[in-house]
């Protein structure tokens, strides 16, 4: 099992691609694998995302206490970022 922190990371990272591309099917079923493993796994409920400059700090709820983590943002946004710089590689495919 992964640790709530790389979990964290993870579905953070697939997030912000979806909130950028909410057409892009493939990444909201990675979103919703992510999520899920946050939700089934670790217990986490009530989760919300702000940013600011320099980092992403996600707030949730996990055994009854509010707790916070923070990612830099050049971390998180490393696919993002990647996605818009080459966007031929990354072609969005109609669901049939």
């Amino acid at each position: 099992m992964k640790s709530l922190q790389d979990s964290l990371y993870n579905w953070l990272t697939i997030k912000i691609v979806c909130d950028d591309r909410p057409d892009d099917t493939a990444a909201a079923d990675t979103e919703k694998m992510f999520y899920d493993i946050l939700m089934k796994e670790h217990k986490v409920a009530e989760i919300e995302v702000e940013k600011d400059d320099l980092m992403y700090y996600v707030q949730y709820t996990k055994d009854g206490e509010r707790n916070k983590s923070r990612f830099p943002r050049e971390l998180i946004e490393v696919m993002l970022n990647q996605i818009q710089n080459e966007p031929d590689k990354f072609v969005n495919y109609p669901v049939d």
